[in-house]
């Protein structure tokens, strides 16, 4: 998402709002703006206001280089915005009695399990869904990202493999496997898999009739946005991503129409016009009250207008203030889309901004924009700060990767024969990887995820660099293998080469022994 050529920085301000005016008259042009400055392909916006729809459109075009447009039904992966549809499905469970919110998970899946056995015993529904389970950041995400060959129940039992970092509900660390978990759930207690689920007791009530419940049904052709980023310095489409193992976690396909209607759903808690309610005024309480509370920092300049005194995670949403309001926001990035929805609750206005290019600065950019012409903010321009941001970011990463390299030591040779060095390795958490000796170099492949497969290159000592065959990964990553006195290898780790790599790639939760040496440690 930082990697984003500059274009154009004319300010195109949107007139201060009148009661009732509806949509922003300048906003085909600031979108516009968006567009050309952050190299977007396509997007689709909505905006609701007072239990109505006042924009839903699309803008650009789907496939770079192809004139099919983006309308107001083009479909999006809206990726990480699915897990306040998860949340919301728990509370319908909530109120249909089957679950509670503060009992323990394993009264619902008794196999489940986490390292700890304290917190095994005490991780409730909510803590699935608010990110203090003491585990890292996108740790276990290598089980389904890229696409694995594990199931869903497969990622969660192995859950209890994966060490923590911090202590039970000390810290927040954005996670993606437990909302796996809250899935599993959600079948174990109601009979219907998480998708069936979903689309039956959500999305139809709502009317989100286009809208769909699975990563792979990016794939399927029609009015879908083909997914884009930046490759070897160029954007251009990538592979969606097509497994459905994580579906809780972001699998919802949806348009700029049907998201508005979700938007409506949320801020009026839970009716649904004439088909009544979709859930209670207490599960609109639950959804949106903060949980963990988190520091707000300090924004650069740029940016100071997000400047806020609160920000905390609820269940599936953020809750923080904006320029003195209540502000319940989340983003969501998966390969080639990246989306925010931003809602007011106090205002009755929701906002969602869904492109398909990786481009946090363009959703960003406007959804501040839109939400300052509905506040009658004074004037700033988002998207030239946003802009400048992305030249430092850009110019931060190049001088990253300078450093290291100005570091390395180029003539260090390796301690061992090359073929000393392959063999099968043993992670608890994510399984075997194998490191093979073809033509005269070494090759990875992680067992469980088919596009894991690279080329090592000698970087110095007994580190290499794994230069991954399949580029649109954009995840190249460091391996050092640690040696015993007596030259055989004791382990190997893993870490991404350059910062900009998504953290979903945690390489470094990895700890890779040889099958015998793990064999011999009970494996």
């Amino acid at each position: 998402m930082r990697r984003l050529a500059i274009g154009f920085l004319l300010l195109v301000p949107l007139p201060a709002p009148v009661l009732g005016q509806g949509a922003p008259p300048a906003l085909d042009q600031v979108v516009s703006r968006v567009m050309q400055t952050f190299e977007v392909p396509g997007m689709a916006v909505a905006i609701v206001q007072d239990g109505k729809v006042v924009a839903a459109r699309g803008y650009g075009v789907k496939t770079l280089g192809k004139p099919d447009p983006v309308d107001a039904q083009t479909l999006f992966g809206i990726a990480s915005n699915t897990k306040l549809f998860t949340a919301t499905a728990l509370g319908l469970l909530v109120e249909d009695g089957l679950i509670a919110w503060d009992t323990p998970v394993v009264r619902y899946l008794p196999w489940f399990a986490m390292w700890d056995a304290w917190v095994t015993r005490n991780i409730t529904v909510r803590d699935l869904l608010v990110h203090r389970s003491g585990l890292g950041l996108g740790a276990g995400d290598l089980l389904w990202w890229p696409p694995s060959t594990y199931n869903r129940k497969e990622i969660a039992y192995r859950l209890r493999y994966l060490p923590p970092v911090t202590s039970f509900r000390s810290a927040y660390a954005y996670d993606n496997v437990l909302y796996t978990v809250a899935g599993e759930v959600i079948e174990a207690v109601s009979g219907l898999p998480w998708e069936e689920f979903v689309q039956t007791r959500i999305l139809d009530r709502v009317g989100m009739l286009g809208s769909n419940v699975r990563h792979s049904a990016a794939e399927a052709g029609g009015n879908v946005a083909t997914p884009h980023a930046r490759v070897d310095g160029r954007v251009r489409p990538v592979k969606p991503f097509g497994s459905d193992n994580t579906n809780p976690a972001g699998g919802i396909n949806a348009s700029a129409e049907d998201i508005a209607k979700w938007l409506i759903v949320q801020l009026d808690s839970g009716r649904t016009g004439s088909d009544g309610r979709l859930f209670s005024e207490a599960t609109t309480r639950q959804l949106w009250t903060t949980v963990v509370p988190r520091d707000p920092g300090v924004p650069p300049k740029e940016l100071a207008p997000l400047r806020g005194g609160f920000l905390g995670y609820a269940l599936g949403i953020n809750v923080q203030d904006y320029r003195g309001q209540k502000l319940l926001t989340h983003t969501g990035g998966l390969p080639g889309y990246v989306s925010r929805l931003a809602m007011l609750p106090d205002r009755k206005i929701g906002v969602a901004i869904l492109t398909n290019m990786e481009s946090g600065a363009a959703f960003n950019a406007l959804a501040w924009t839109i939400l300052d012409y509905y506040l009658d903010a004074p004037p700033h321009d988002w998207i030239a700060a946003y802009a400048t941001l992305e030249q430092r970011a850009d110019a931060a990463t190049r001088a990253a990767g300078s450093a290291t390299g100005a570091e390395r030591h180029a003539t260090a040779r390796p301690s061992l024969p090359l073929e000393r060095y392959a063999g099968t390795y043993h992670d608890a958490w994510y399984g075997d990887v194998d490191l093979r000796l073809e033509q005269g170099h070494l090759v990875i492949q992680f067992g469980k995820t088919p596009s894991l497969l690279g080329d090592l290159e000698h970087w110095q000592y007994d580190t290499f660099v794994v230069r991954w065959r399949d580029r649109e990964l954009r995840a190249d990553a460091f391996i050092t293998f640690a040696l015993d006195p007596d030259g055989s290898i004791r382990e190997a780790r893993m870490e991404a080469v350059s910062p900009a790599t998504d953290f979903s790639f945690d390489f470094q939760d990895l700890l890779l022994k040889p099958v015998e040496a793990a064999a011999a440690q009970g494996r």
